[in-house]
C-alpha cells in the first residue's frame, strides 16, 4: 500500500476537545489568561509551592489550548511568555527573589508539552528535507553544547540552556506539520491587538512611577543595562524580562498589527510604540526598521508599509518633541549614526577578540553558561555569533550558524517566489531577525519562540494520508 501526496492538506487541528472536563467551550488563551491573573492575584498566599503550581499550569494550558487547534495554543503560549516574567517578579516580592527564575520555565512547557504529536503528525505530513535539515542541524548542535555543559558537572545550564534553546525549536517543528500560515498569522496578530495596548500602558507607567515588584527585582538582578530602579530612570521592560525580550515582542507585534485590515488595533498600539522606544533597544528598532523596508519592495505589501513607515517617523517625531522623555529617545535615535564608534559596538568587538585570544580559541566550546554580567572581569555574551562560538565552539557553532542562515533564506525564497501578503510579512519577520544575529540572541527562549514559529510558517506540507 503506498501513500499518495497531495498539495491540499486536510484538516490541522490535532484533535477533538477533551470531553467530560467543563472546559472544552472556554478559548485555550482565555484559560492561560485567568492562570496569568490568578496566579498575580494569589499566588504569594502558596508561598514557594506558587512556583511549581504555576510551571505544571502552563503545561496544563498548553496541553489544553493544542486540543482546541494549534491557532488558540499559539495566543495561549504569547500570553504565557508575555506575562510569565511579571507573574513572577510579583511572587517574589512576596516569597524571596528566585535567583533561578523557575517560573520562567512555564511557558516553555506549554509549547513542549504538544511535541508529543510530532511523530504522529510526522506520520501523516511531511515537509520538504530542505526545511527539516536547518531544525536538526540546530537541535544537534544544542544537544553537543548541553553534552559540554554535563561534562563539566553544570547540570543546571546544561537543562536551562538545553531547555531555552530546544523547546522553540521542536515547537516549530511541529507547526511545520500541524498548522496552516494563514489561520496563525490571523491568531497573533489577534493576540497581539490586545496584548500590546496592555503591555504598552504598563510600560509608561513602569517608566514614570516603577511598582515596587519591579524595583525590588530590579535591585537584585545581574542585569545592569535595564537603568535604575526611579522614575524616569528605567530602560523600559515592561511585563518582560529585560528590555531586550520586551523590544523584540513588542517590535513583533507592532509589524503584524500594521498590516492588519482593521485600523483601531493600531491606534490602541500606540502606547506601546512610546515603551518600544522608552526600551531603548536599538537592535528591535534596526529590526523593524528592516522588516518593514523589506516589504516596500513587493506590490502586495508596498502601500501598507508605506503608511507604517511615515506614521512611525511621525510618532517618534511627536515623542521627540513632546514628551518629557524626548531627549533621552533623541539621544539614543543620534547613536544610530555612530557605527563601530559606539560603546555598544566596540564592546562586542571585544568580545570577538576575547574569545579568540583563548588558549584553544574556544575551539571545541564550553557549554551553555550563565554568568552575572555585572560581576568583575565577566565577559558579556551578545549576538548568536558569540553565543554559538563561546558554547558550541567554532567548528560546530560555525555549523549553527550556517543552520540559522538556511532557516532565514528558506523563509526569503518563499516571500520572493509568494505573492502572498502573508509570505511577505513572515520574510520581513526572517530578515529582521537575520539584522539582529550579530547583536542578540534569536533562538534561545521567548526570543526563540518568535523566531522559529514564524520562520516555519512559510514551509509548505504535503498530506501522507492515503487516499481512496
Amino acid at each position: 500500500m503506498s501513500a499518495r501526496a497531495a498539495t491540499t492538506p486536510g484538516p490541522t487541528t490535532p484533535g477533538p476537545t477533551t470531553p467530560g472536563l467543563g472546559l472544552s467551550a472556554v478559548p485555550g488563551w482565555l484559560v492561560a489568561a485567568l492562570l496569568v491573573i490568578g496566579m498575580a492575584v494569589a499566588g504569594a498566599s502558596l508561598g514557594g509551592l506558587s512556583r511549581p503550581v504555576f510551571v505544571l499550569a502552563c503545561g496544563f494550558v498548553g496541553w489544553f489550548a493544542w486540543r482546541q487547534s494549534p491557532a488558540t495554543h499559539l495566543q495561549a503560549a504569547l500570553i504565557l511568555f508575555t506575562f510569565a516574567p511579571f507573574v513572577r517578579r510579583v511572587v517574589d516580592l512576596q516569597v524571596g527573589y528566585d535567583q533561578l527564575g523557575l517560573m520562567l520555565i512555564g511557558p516553555l512547557l506549554a509549547i513542549l508539552v504538544p511535541v508529543i504529536h510530532l511523530p504522529r503528525q510526522l506520520e501523516t505530513y511531511r515537509v520538504p528535507e530542505y526545511a527539516m535539515w536547518p531544525l536538526g542541524i540546530v537541535a544537534a548542535s544544542v544537544v553537543y553544547a548541553g553534552i559540554l555543559s554535563m561534562a563539566q558537572g553544570d547540570w543546571t545550564n546544561a537543562a536551562s540552556g538545553t531547555l531555552k534553546w530546544l523547546a522553540p525549536l521542536l515547537y516549530a517543528g511541529l507547526l511545520m506539520v500541524s498548522a496552516e500560515r494563514e489561520e496563525l498569522i490571523k491568531a497573533a496578530t489577534s493576540a497581539f491587538a490586545f496584548l500590546l495596548p496592555v503591555v504598552g500602558i504598563y510600560a509608561i507607567y513602569q517608566y514614570v512611577d516603577p511598582l515596587s515588584w519591579d524595583i525590588y527585582w530590579m535591585q537584585l538582578a545581574p542585569i545592569p543595562s535595564i537603568g535604575q530602579p526611579v522614575p524616569y530612570g528605567i530602560r523600559v521592560f515592561g511585563t518582560m524580562n529585560a528590555p531586550a525580550s520586551f523590544a523584540t515582542f513588542t517590535a513583533t507585534g507592532l509589524f503584524l498589527i500594521g498590516f492588519s485590515k482593521r485600523p483601531w488595533p493600531a491606534l490602541l498600539a500606540i502606547p506601546a510604540a512610546l515603551g518600544l522606544l522608552l526600551s531603548l533597544y536599538r537592535t528591535a528598532w534596526i529590526s523593524l526598521a528592516v522588516s518593514i523596508l523589506f516589504c516596500l519592495f513587493f506590490a502586495g505589501t508596498r502601500r501598507r508599509a508605506g503608511m507604517i513607515l511615515a506614521g512611525i517617523g511621525v510618532a517618534v517625531l511627536l515623542a521627540v518633541l513632546f514628551t518629557p522623555f524626548g531627549d533621552i529617545v533623541a539621544d539614543r535615535l543620534s547613536t544610530l549614526s555612530e557605527g563601530t564608534q559606539d560603546g555598544s559596538a566596540q564592546e562586542r568587538l571585544e568580545e570577538f577578540v576575547t574569545l579568540w585570544s583563548l588558549p584553544d580559541s574556544s575551539l571545541f566550546g564550553s557549554g551553555f553558561t550563565i554568568t552575572d554580567v555585572g560581576a568583575a572581569g565577566t565577559m558579556p555574551i551578545d549576538g548568536m555569533i558569540i553565543a554559538c562560538w563561546l558554547s558550541m565552539g567554532i567548528v560546530v557553532g560555525g555549523f549553527c550558524l550556517a543552520a540559522l542562515f538556511w532557516a532565514i533564506g528558506n523563509a526569503l525564497a518563499v516571500a520572493w517566489t509568494d505573492p502572498a501578503p502573508e509570505a511577505v510579512v513572515i520574510g520581513a519577520l526572517a530578515l529582521g531577525a537575520l539584522s539582529q544575529m550579530p547583536l542578540a540572541s534569536i533562538t534561545s527562549g521567548e526570543s526563540g519562540f518568535l523566531f522559529w514559529t514564524f520562520a516555519a510558517l512559510l514551509t509548505p506540507k504535503l498530506d501522507l494520508r492515503v487516499t481512496a
